[in-house]
Formats: C-alpha cells, sequence, structure tokens
C-alpha cells in the first residue's frame, strides 16, 4: 500500500476514534453515564452505527478510550510544564502546580459515579506509575541538589505530595490550591537550624 494512502487511512481511523470519544463525552456531560447508547454516540459523532462498532464494541470501550485520552493529555500537561534547564526544585513545584490544577479541574468535571468508574484500569495504573516516576524523579533530585529534606526516602516523599495535593479537587478558590502547593512544598524543604 502506498505511504500516502496508509497515511490517509491511519489519519480517517484516528478522526474517527477521535469523534466517537468527543461525542460520549458530550453525551455523558449532558445525560449521564447510564443513558448513553451506541446509537446516541454514532449519531453525535456524526458517523454511522456499523463503523463505530468497528472501532469499539461498546459504549463502555469508547469511555474507557476517552479516558486513556484524557490521562495521556494530563501527562502531556505535566510534563509539558517543566523547564529542562531550571533546577529540580522549579521543575517540581511547577509540577505540583500544574497537578494541583488538573486535580481541581477534574474534580469539577469528571466527579462521583464517572470519576469511579474510570479509575479502575490498566490504563490507570499505567499512568500513576508514570506520574510517580516522573515526580520522584524531580524529588530525587532536588534532594541531590540540597533542597529538600534527606531524612524521608524520595518514594515516600512522591506518595506525600500526590496525595496531599489531590485535595485540591475539593478546593473552592484557585487561591486555595495556591496555598495548598505552598504547604507541600514546605512539608518537603530541608528545615535548617
Amino acid at each position: 500500500m502506498p505511504k500516502l494512502w496508509t497515511e490517509t487511512i491511519d489519519a480517517h481511523r484516528a478522526a474517527v476514534r477521535d469523534a466517537a470519544m468527543d461525542a460520549m463525552a458530550a453525551l455523558v456531560a449532558e445525560r449521564g453515564l447510564v443513558a448513553v447508547t451506541m446509537s446516541q454516540i454514532a449519531e453525535q459523532a456524526g458517523i454511522g452505527r456499523a463503523t463505530l462498532y468497528k472501532y469499539f464494541p461498546d459504549a463502555r470501550a469508547v469511555l474507557t478510550a476517552w479516558h486513556e485520552r484524557q490521562i495521556t493529555a494530563h501527562l502531556d500537561q505535566l510534563t509539558a510544564a517543566v523547564d529542562p534547564s531550571a533546577p529540580a526544585i522549579v521543575r517540581l513545584e511547577a509540577v505540583l502546580h500544574t497537578y494541583a490544577h488538573i486535580q481541581h479541574h477534574s474534580a469539577r468535571h469528571h466527579g462521583g459515579e464517572l470519576a469511579t468508574l474510570l479509575h479502575r484500569g490498566e490504563h490507570v495504573d499505567r499512568a500513576q506509575k508514570r506520574l510517580r516516576d516522573f515526580v520522584q524523579e524531580l524529588i530525587a533530585e532536588a534532594v541531590r541538589d540540597g533542597h529538600l529534606r534527606d531524612d524521608v526516602a524520595a518514594d515516600e516523599l512522591t506518595t506525600y505530595c500526590l496525595h496531599a495535593l489531590t485535595a485540591a479537587g475539593a478546593m473552592p478558590r484557585p487561591e486555595s490550591i495556591q496555598r495548598l502547593v505552598t504547604v507541600t512544598l514546605a512539608g518537603l524543604t530541608v528545615h535548617r537550624p
């Protein structure tokens, strides 16, 4: 098959998948999780039901694919928040701010029943591992630089940070998120007499 033809087919497949996932997200936001059918997804996406079934076996598969796409976008957002030339402590602070804002936004838009359903599965486990590894490496580097405490292991500090910042989902205002990140970072800081 010619390269141009292959690229066109791949682009078409990606467009169909994206349209189905976008339709699912819109329908869930409008009607709730239980009420969404494959027919509704196909209609909202502007594709035939038979075409939709070529890509996804059921509505839950569309939802899972959409969630995986969201998680990947969040991880990419965290990576993009970092200036690679900045010191580790500055990079860590940028990542923690971004993570807290993602938590805040996600709780506002994907809470309750939907969050419970979506936060299971291998794609979530893989994303959590990637996130933990990313934050842990920043913490370990900042410890080596002397900016963070070395009396607690980096993996424990990572767990502390990530769990503390999930509270951002319950924060009412952006300035509350800023204070939460400041307090979280203060818990990591080296305390010198």
